[in-house]
């Protein structure tokens, strides 16, 4: 193979998956390309919410906080079962093994992490549920990166010191004690930072440039606007990459091997349609996972799973250049609720998102037609919602016919097409669960994951407020997601694998471009980035001979 450059390893991509696998390839002394396909790195790691899930993690070792690796182990049977391949005994068992490994070199090598001592797992009654698996970095000064941030994907997440701890607080920070308090903490952080000239950000751009930072101090080098179109094979094995480098093609060779840490396919509009029934268009994922990834890999004969699936959720839909709104904690506080097109509630609104999307999705095959997310005035005049924080974006929205508002729900119904008896009916029956405080319906309430975004001071459940002051509103809720679920199969080493379960050598993966261990479930806060981390740690040790059964 003639070759311009030489690596000990190729990674492509640079989200959190393919960071991971860098810095722990170069913490083993081995040479690092990194080749991003867009003119921007981070991907959507970048723009998320930052958390990892990492169950049994040296935090909450250290912290005394009660978990194992049975309990982590049984939980995951419980949540994910057998959804294929990607969610083996051996793969789930390497995740949970190696978080301790990823966390205490990440920590050595210099970031800084927090956990989320408050936020559960998301089925946490469940056996081997807890409170407190998810942890993530904290702000972070990204005057330390010098121009590099200028080209992050960083910039489209919230420009503010805040950390994903801070968002259940902050989303009451104006109508209860814990709120307000949290509101002040994060004021005070904010101009802190101003005061010592710092430029922190938090969440997911806190990851990943803490994450560049120690990539740049290790010696990796990362390639921009570098697609990877073509992998090299020889004698059977993976042996380097074809990219763009300065606008001319070039051949890289990988000495140890390639690591696909590229994203899904979120924004392939004809993949989607083939394989979802959707255009991609509410995906909230960098507009650069078109899957070029996984189609390389399919090139050298990879097999896939989970094609059909993503992180699902509910989302506004994009209008003109304000794009889709994955909701969280909008739809789980007081006083509203989501309503099919004949103005049924199908669902619990406090639910995980990916529970809700896979509930729209479902019931969209018997109610056809759109979803709306009906509201009373005290709805947003007590409650943060991330949505309604562009006054442009709310009027393009209501322009647009996603957004209507009414003096009563009966002009309410009239305007978004919904029998006006049916709507009447289904608040009513509601507000009679919101006085008892139970929801006989669909048990909105009755799990700490939903009363984790409540109000603490509506009683008798934190989850129930009525809807009888006006004006109401309804917004078009459709069903939106984080990104892809599928991609190609890897084991436990994050190998990738034919259909046959041989390995491709020389090939790994691991975030979203790989089917995910997490199966068609979403087990607790940050269930994305914490197995991308972990597996991309898995790859670099094996292709560096550190991994077991090398």
């Amino acid at each position: 193979m003639e070759t311009e450059h030489t690596y000990d390893v190729v990674v492509v991509g640079s989200g959190a998956a393919a960071f991971a696998a860098a810095v722990t390839a170069a913490d083993a002394g081995l040479s690092v390309l990194m080749c991003e396909s867009t003119d921007r790195w981070g991907g959507s790691s970048s723009m998320s919410g930052g958390g990892l899930w990492l169950p049994n993690n040296p935090l909450m070792v250290r912290e005394g906080a009660g978990d194992s690796r049975e309990e982590a182990l049984g939980y995951l049977e419980q949540t994910i079962g057998d959804a294929g391949p990607a969610t083996s005994r051996e793969r789930k068992e390497a995740f949970v093994d190696n978080v301790a490994g990823f966390v205490d070199l990440a920590e050595r090598l210099g970031l800084r992490f927090a956990r989320g001592a408050d936020y559960p797992d998301y089925y946490p009654e469940l056996p081997g549920g807890k409170i407190g698996r998810a942890i993530e970095v904290e702000p972070f000064d990204v005057k330390t990166i010098g121009a590099w941030w200028k080209t992050s994907r960083g910039q489209d997440g919230v420009p503010l010191p805040v950390k994903t701890d801070d968002f259940w607080l902050l989303q009451r920070s104006w109508s209860t004690p814990g709120g307000m308090i949290r509101g002040a903490q994060v004021v005070t952080r904010a101009v802190g930072m101003l005061a010592r000239r710092q430029h922190l950000v938090g969440m997911g751009a806190a990851l990943m440039s803490s994450l560049l930072a120690v990539a740049q101090r290790l010696g990796v080098e990362l390639w921009l606007s570098a697609p990877v179109e073509v992998l090299v094979v020889e004698d059977g094995r993976v042996a380097g990459v074809r990219t763009r480098h300065e606008g001319r093609e070039v051949t890289v060779a990988a000495t140890k091997g390639v690591v696909l840490g590229g994203g899904g396919y979120d924004h392939n509009e004809e993949w989607r349609e083939r394989t979802q029934g959707v255009d991609g268009s509410a995906s909230s994922g960098s507009k650069g996972n078109l899957g070029t990834a996984i189609e390389v890999a399919q090139e050298v004969g990879a097999a896939v799973d989970l094609m059909d699936d993503a992180w699902w959720g509910g989302s506004v839909p994009p209008v003109g250049d304000h794009g889709p709104a994955f909701l969280v904690s909008e739809r789980s506080v007081p006083h509203c609720i989501l309503v099919d097109a004949a103005g049924e509630r199908f669902a619990n609104e406090s639910e995980s998102y990916v529970d809700l999307g896979h509930h729209m999705r479902e019931h969209a095959e018997g109610v056809p037609g759109r979803y709306w997310l009906i509201s009373d005035v005290r709805h947003g005049l007590k409650y943060l919602r991330s949505y309604a924080l562009d006054p442009r974006a709310t009027k393009a929205r209501t322009t647009a016919g996603v957004r209507h508002i009414a003096s009563s729900l009966g002009e309410l119904a009239g305007s978004i097409g919904v029998d006006a008896d049916r709507l009447q009916a289904t608040v009513e029956r509601f507000n009679g669960f919101a006085r008892t405080g139970i929801d006989h319906d669909f048990g909105r309430g009755n799990s700490a994951y939903d009363r984790y975004y409540g109000d603490p001071l509506m009683r008798p459940n934190p989850n129930l407020g009525p809807l009888e002051r006006g004006p109401f509103t309804a917004l078009e809720i459709v069903a939106g997601d984080l990104g892809t679920k599928g991609g190609v199969m890897t084991d436990e080493h994050a190998r990738v694998l034919r259909e046959d379960g041989s390995v491709i050598e020389g090939l790994y993966a691991s975030g979203n471009c790989s089917a995910s261990v997490m199966g068609r479930t979403y087990p607790g806060p940050g269930s994305t980035l914490g197995p991308a981390c972990v597996f991309g740690y898995v790859a670099a040790r094996h292709l560096a001979g550190q991994g077991r059964e090398v």
